[in-house]
């Protein structure tokens, strides 16, 4: 029996996967360093292919697919990765934020408060969910924490939550200026925007280019890409033009970015909603076109909806801006049916916002719905009392414009803080005087008056608003009130108005005393030598036509006044033959007297075509064209002689024609 030829030496089944790991792992760093996040995602399925469970070629392989933007992978990865140990909840809840899903990420960061990297993400999502008051306050948590560029977000927190006052002292506090970098640069700017300091906002702007164009051209970017990069500080810059009125250059700045197209999409949002803000009605339908580059492919106009990039990186106040743009042209180009199912969709977008129910108002006016309208109007301001001060101004304003005058002044005297002011108690009263209630008016003057007694402001307009009830009194009968109020007036004041108002109102009552407050008005300049029982007498002024204004007096004479009375007596009316007064029938034509050709019903007669037959032989037409002609040619001037003479010479010659071409 032969021998068994010997065996070769085996290798161990670890020694060479470990040696290739080691060479995958090399190739791996190197495409990560080089940003080669795709090729990177193909070496880490390579080492998962050896050993599965590598929990550091699982999390490069997750990092390089966020980095690539292939969320949805990521998240599968993430998914098919929970039976190890490691835990990749904070690259979940990166991944729902990046897909926008807010309240699935911050329930994936759960037990994760005391990171600073975790909480960090969690204040983005709160400020993307429009909770900028927590995002702030976990800001103001990791300040000590040596987190990169963590000032420029704490910045943009606190002008989003509507607190950019207190951008100086937290910069302050944080030992940093404002020309660090053009980002924050650019936050802050926004923050003296909010301030209304638009000229220093301007000139940070300026500043912010600047420092970013010799930031990025260090880097050695692209001229194209450096300007993508500072369109926002560009679209910002045209934006503080147009609240500075200089109206020109900024429309000029927003079309050349919109031309050109070298912006990101938010700024070319933003620059889209500005230029059509700023054109207003005119030319909607450009507007129109403009907007519908933002909006979701395939959607179509009937249903205006954002990309889904614009929804993620824009802010709940732009989106608004420009959903509500879209209705009011919408409403412009009588376009009611697309205007009212985007207003409809609005409160389920922007719960709590006072705009979509202003807009939702504005199409119900547009349908002559003005109950409706005043109806939703009135229901949000019950619901949210703290911002029903424009909501009820718009319900005051649809309620006396449709005839509504008590619910109009209903809705103006439940806003406090204008109630009293001289302008409401003007609108206040006029609304209840057109009611016919006329003592709900004394009211609101009663109440006005006692607010201003009390009041400490140093701009008192208590005088004004007596002044005003006391005319109001005077004019609807109640000449006590009236009497009392010019009184104090006079005692307070002084003022001559207030002096002849009490003397008119007194002498309904005490003519003693009205002569005693007559004797204080200052006697007019040049009515010492005019008589006055002699004006009495007379039948007033006389018209003198074209005569001088100045000059002597023509004395009176009673008997030729007398003789002209008589003289003058009231003649029937003359009416066309045939005229009956009592059934004067339809009015006369009001353009009777004007020529035919100017009249609204003139209809000029049409060409008769038959004219332009041609019959018989091409002669006799030549001659009736010189016929027509030199008939159409007669004048009045001295030339038409002649030409009449040859017209009657050719007559018969075109007499003669016709009856050769008959024959």
């Amino acid at each position: 029996m032969a021998p068994k030829a010997k065996e070769k030496p085996k290798f161990s089944p670890a020694s060479q996967p470990e040696i290739a790991v080691e060479d995958l792992f090399t190739t791996l760093n190197r495409h990560i360093e080089r940003l080669e996040y795709v090729q990177a995602v193909k070496v880490a399925d390579q080492v998962l292919s050896n050993i599965p469970s590598d929990e550091d070629a699982i999390r490069c392989k997750i990092v390089a697919l966020i980095k690539a933007d292939n969320i949805d992978e990521a998240l599968s990865t993430i998914d098919s990765s929970r039976r190890l140990t490691s835990d990749f909840s904070f690259f979940k809840a990166y991944c729902l934020y990046r897909k926008n899903k807010l309240n699935e990420a911050l329930e994936a960061l759960k037990g994760q408060e005391g990171n600073s990297a975790s909480m960090l993400l969690q204040s983005q999502i709160l400020f993307r969910m429009g909770r900028m008051d927590a995002s702030l306050d976990i800001y103001q948590k990791i300040q000590k924490s040596k987190i990169e560029s963590l000032e420029i977000n704490l910045i943009a927190g606190l002008v989003s939550a509507g607190r950019a006052s207190e951008v100086q002292g937290v910069m302050e506090s944080l030992r940093v200026k404002a020309t660090s970098s053009f980002e924050l640069a650019y936050n802050t700017a926004c923050a003296l925007i909010e301030r209304n300091k638009y000229t220093d906002a301007e000139q940070l702007l300026l500043s912010a280019r600047r420092i970013g164009q010799e930031t990025l051209m260090e880097e050695n970017l692209a001229d194209d890409d450096i300007e993508i990069e500072l369109a926002p500080i560009t679209v910002q810059l045209a934006h503080v033009q147009q609240l500075l009125g200089r109206t020109q250059e900024a429309m000029k700045v927003y079309t050349d970015t919109i031309k050109r197209n070298l912006v990101d999409e938010s700024s070319l949002a933003v620059a889209i909603n500005n230029l059509v803000s700023l054109k207003g009605q005119k030319d909607v339908p450009d507007s129109l076109r403009k907007l519908d580059r933002l909006i979701e492919k395939g959607s179509g106009s009937q249903n205006f909806q954002l990309t889904r990039e614009l929804d993620l990186k824009l802010s709940p106040k732009q989106r608004e801006a420009i959903y509500t743009n879209r209705v009011l042209l919408l409403l412009h180009s009588n376009r009611i049916d697309q205007a009212r199912e985007i207003a409809t969709a609005l409160p389920d977008m922007f719960p709590g916002s006072v705009m979509p129910v202003l807009l939702q108002a504005a199409v119900l006016v547009r349908e002559n719905k003005a109950g409706k309208a005043e109806e939703i109007l009135g229901q949000f301001a019950e619901k949210f009392p703290d911002k029903s001060k424009n909501v009820l101004l718009a319900r005051a304003q649809v309620a006396a414009a449709a005839g509504h005058p008590q619910v109009a002044a209903e809705s103006l005297a439940k806003i406090p803080d204008i109630q009293h002011m001289p302008a409401t108690v003007s609108t206040l009263v006029s609304l209840k005087e057109r009611a016919g209630d006329i003592d709900g008016a004394v009211t609101v003057f009663d109440s006005s008056i006692q607010w201003w007694s009390n009041s400490m402001a140093e701009d008192n307009k208590l005088n004004i608003i007596m002044q005003e009830a006391a005319s109001f009194k005077l004019k609807h009968g109640k000449k006590e009130e009236a009497s009392r109020l010019y009184e104090e007036l006079v005692k307070s004041q002084g003022s001559i108005e207030a002096l002849v108002g009490l003397i008119k109102t007194t002498a309904h009552s005490d003519i003693e005393k009205a002569e005693s407050y007559e004797k204080r008005l200052k006697p007019l300049p040049g009515l010492k030598g005019i008589d006055v029982d002699g004006l009495e007498k007379t039948s007033g002024a006389k018209n003198v036509g074209n005569g001088p204004h100045v000059g002597t007096t023509e004395p009176f004479e009673a008997n030729k006044g007398k003789d002209k009375a008589k003289k003058k007596r009231k003649r029937k009316p003359r009416y066309p033959k045939g005229y009956d007064p009592s059934n004067p029938g339809p009015p006369p034509d009001p353009e009777r007297w004007l020529p035919k050709r100017e009249r609204s019903s003139y209809r000029p007669k049409r060409k008769d075509k038959r004219a332009a037959q041609v019959r018989g032989s091409q002669g006799a037409v030549v001659k009736e064209a010189v016929n027509s002609n030199a008939k159409s040619s007669q004048t009045t001037n001295s030339k038409a002689v002649s030409q009449n003479t040859v017209a009657d010479q050719s007559k018969p010659s075109s007499k003669s024609s016709r009856k050769k071409s008959r024959n």
